[in-house]
């Protein structure tokens, strides 16, 4: 064959795979940033982006129970209530699927997660650190009898023992969990530790018929590069926000993933039309998005709260003394 004629090995980035799935998790984990107060309007406004840019998942927020979280203190999107779904979505008459979050021991889910025929959810995503194992798989058990996809989102995997991980994803995978995902919380992995991660997820996993999934945060400028990573190495459920809003430093971009993913389905022209006119609005006030104390707490492989707090006081431009008290830590 001549060079000519030779197919470059370009080609099958032009292709696409039909299993990966795209969750937006732009309310859910920008939330985080605003106690979960966004308006029905700008809630309305994502949910309309998902559907019309063909993305398989919707994250609205969090189960959170009102013992613990005080009702007066946070918005909707802390507790999403049926009504308050409902509120937005009606009877959600479309392909776009339905996602809450339910935290190990912060959500009452025996009683406030309803049989999924009483629901307007589809998937309950039960996120736990790696300790809290044992009561994620039970929260993980009620939810598959009541009817739901679910998810293991296993967090801070970046501080976590190997030898540890494997006992946790071993009886992860005898539960009933459809998908289980690497969660870079600190934003602190690089592309090796990608690979090696979704690896590993996959050795367990795929034997046992389960999905892996990847949430990237974007403290060191990494969420969607690392994103790739995983998808190289075979994850298929990937987490999105909207212009990266998040936690901290965000998330990996949705735009980035749609853009990327070359699945025909995906429509990019609704979510940049609702980032122009609802999400960059909202930037000046949350502050979220890559700067250098959510890049120091990426580099000390540390949970983003101080970079979080320094970010809200008058000293937020005094980024040398930011730096002097992260390293007095150490």
């Amino acid at each position: 064959m001549s060079k000519k004629n030779e197919i470059s090995p370009a080609r099958k980035w032009l292709s696409y795979r039909p299993e990966i799935k795209v969750l937006d998790c732009t309310i859910r984990d920008g939330g985080l940033m605003n106690n979960h107060r966004f308006s029905d309007e700008v809630v309305r406004a994502v949910y309309r982006a998902c559907v019309e840019g063909g993305i398989d998942y919707m994250e609205f927020g969090y189960k959170a129970s009102t013992e613990s979280f005080p009702p007066d203190e946070y918005g909707p999107w802390k507790f999403c209530r049926e009504e308050d779904v409902r509120r937005i979505v009606g009877d959600n008459d479309t392909d776009l699927k339905l996602s809450v979050m339910a935290d190990v021991g912060r959500t009452n889910y025996k009683e406030d997660i309803l049989p999924s025929e009483e629901s307007i959810f589809d998937m309950v995503r039960v996120a736990a650190y790696i300790h809290q194992i044992p009561a994620a798989l039970d929260m993980i058990h009620d939810a598959h009898e009541k009817g739901y996809e679910t998810t293991l989102n296993l967090m801070a995997v970046s501080t976590i023992p190997d030898y540890e991980l494997e006992q946790g994803l071993e009886m992860a995978v005898q539960s009933e969990v459809g998908t289980i995902y690497v969660v870079d919380s600190f934003g602190a992995l690089y592309s090796e530790q990608v690979h090696y991660l979704v690896r590993k997820y996959l050795d367990f996993a795929g034997k046992a018929g389960k999905r892996v999934g990847m949430h990237a945060h974007n403290n060191l400028g990494l969420g969607f590069a690392n994103t790739i990573e995983a998808i190289i190495e075979g994850a298929e459920l990937l987490d999105g926000s909207m212009a990266g809003l998040g936690r901290g430093a965000g998330n990996c971009q949705t735009e980035l993933l749609l853009g990327f993913l070359h699945n025909p389905k995906y429509r990019l022209r609704p979510v940049i039309e609702c980032i122009q006119n609802h999400i960059e609005p909202m930037r000046k006030d949350l502050l979220w998005g890559l700067d250098i104390p959510y890049m120091l707490t990426g580099f000390l492989n540390q949970h983003p709260r101080d970079a979080i707090k320094f970010n809200t006081t008058e000293d937020r431009g005094n980024l040398v003394k930011f730096f002097d008290q992260m390293m007095e830590k150490e």
